[in-house]
This record gives structure tokens, C-alpha cells and sequence, in this order.
């Protein structure tokens, strides 16, 4: 036996779902639940200070490892804010410094970090995007924060360290 759904029922099945789905959504909000669907758990990374505020220039990057001595990262003070960015104009960022694509290290060059293995290039204003090349991950970015002297701490990795099946 076939049994048709007719136009009439389909929008009635469709706006009992909506308003279920709807009315659920704000009373778990109102609830105070803490949902954080967008990201994963975090790993326990340990906060490491990399540099103070006062030290960088702008596009003159630092180099440092994170979240282990066997991971280079770059600590950069692009001069325009940035996704993920702080400081008191919101442009300084880290980023791991091993490409996406192969594990081959990544130099900053012209406001763009670069893969001279294989020509994969990520923007760092843009949470380490992929915009050229054969990596087809984004660059994992370093969670930064800046206490009150201006010293700035990697605190967490946002993505996965190429040839890691963990990044701690």
C-alpha cells in the first residue's frame, strides 16, 4: 500500500517540526545549558608564554614551540585585526608551522604563510585559510591570550598537527 502525502500535510508536518524544534531550542537555552556544538572538546594543553606585546612589529614573526618542543609555530603581529586575533587591535595570531598538506615547514612572507614544498599558501588574518595550493586543510591556529602586563600564552591548538593522530 502507497500512501501519498499531500501538499496541505506536508507544510503541516513541516511547521509542528519547526515549532517543536523551535520551542525545544530556547527552553535548553533558558535552561543555562552551556551547548558548544561548534567545537570539539579541548585537549588539557598547557598555557606557555611566548612574548610580551610591547616585543613584536608588525609582520616580523616569532618563532617558538607548540604544544611541544617537536612543533614550530609562528607567533605574528599582522597590523589589522584578525579571526582569532588579540591584543589591544585584535591582529596578533599564532599558527603551527608545518603545512597541511605533507607535514613540510611553513615560512611567513608578504602577510601569507607559505609552503615551499608543494606552493600551499594560508592566510593568517583569515584563522590560517587555504587559499592556494595542494593543502586542503586550514593551517591549525594557536589560542592566544594577553594578561594584564602584556605577556602573551599559547593556551590550546585549533586543528590538527599534520602526521598527529592527537596534538598531545
Amino acid at each position: 500500500m502507497h500512501r501519498v502525502l499531500s501538499r496541505r500535510g506536508f507544510l503541516r508536518f513541516a511547521a509542528i517540526t519547526a515549532a517543536v524544534l523551535s520551542s525545544w531550542g530556547k527552553s535548553v537555552l533558558a535552561a543555562g545549558s552551556k551547548l558548544n556544538l561548534w567545537r570539539a572538546p579541548s585537549l588539557p594543553y598547557k598555557s606557555v608564554k611566548i612574548a610580551n606585546v610591547s616585543q613584536l612589529s608588525p609582520n616580523k614573526p616569532v618563532t617558538f614551540n607548540y604544544p611541544d618542543a617537536s612543533s614550530p609555530a609562528y607567533l605574528v603581529k599582522l597590523g589589522k585585526p584578525a579571526v582569532g586575533g588579540v591584543g589591544p587591535q585584535q591582529d596578533i595570531v599564532a599558527f603551527v608551522g608545518t603545512c597541511t598538506h605533507m607535514g613540510c615547514p611553513v615560512q611567513y612572507q608578504g602577510e601569507r604563510f607559505i609552503c615551499r614544498c608543494h606552493f600551499s599558501m594560508f592566510d593568517p588574518a583569515k584563522a590560517g585559510q587555504t587559499y592556494q595550493g595542494l593543502a586542503s586543510s586550514w593551517l591549525p591556529q594557536i589560542t592566544l591570550t594577553v594578561d594584564k602586563k602584556g605577556d602573551i600564552y599559547a593556551t590550546a591548538v585549533d586543528g590538527l598537527i599534520w602526521g598527529r593522530v592527537k596534538n598531545i
